[in-house]
């Protein structure tokens, strides 16, 4: 068995049977960060301009970032 310690950023109960499969587990990451990815490139999205300038982004840099697909960073 896998030591969990190696994945700290999983929850050891949730993934407990996934660590049996250490490619289980780099499968599941890659879909949370792939989850991740979609909700940060929405919220992205939903800013308003002077929001977007904080940020040192204009409209188009945001839409060109945002309309990624999630799978690719």
């Amino acid at each position: 068995m896998i030591a969990l310690s190696r994945y700290t950023s999983l929850p050891a109960a949730r993934y407990s049977r996934a660590a049996k499969h250490p490619t289980t587990l780099g499968l599941v990451a890659m879909l949370e960060r792939w989850v991740e990815r979609r909700h940060q490139r929405q919220a992205l999205l939903s800013l308003n301009d002077a929001l977007l300038k904080d940020i040192g982004l204009n409209r188009s840099d945001a839409w060109q970032e945002g309309t990624k697909p999630f799978w690719r960073s």
